[in-house]
């Protein structure tokens, strides 16, 4: 993390992006308080599309069929 006064950060805002871009955070502070950070922004995850997995799925025909291991339980 890179930390710098903001009255400095103004003159290099071009090189912090630029630092920040490269993926390091930097926190801009004023009078030794943090009070700004750059950091990249995160890619968005593309939204899951309704149907995608048809055809990758398949069930036996006796699927619903009762497991033996619960024959006596549902008598």
């Amino acid at each position: 993390m890179y930390h710098i006064e903001l009255d400095e950060a103004k003159s290099k805002i071009d090189a912090l992006i630029q630092t920040a871009l490269d993926g390091e955070e930097v926190v801009i502070t004023r009078n030794d308080e943090p009070v700004l950070k750059i950091v990249p922004v995160s890619k968005s995850v593309p939204r899951r599309k309704a149907g995608s997995a048809r055809g990758m799925i398949s069930m036996t025909e006796d699927f619903d069929e009762p497991l033996e291991d619960f024959v006596e339980y549902m008598q």
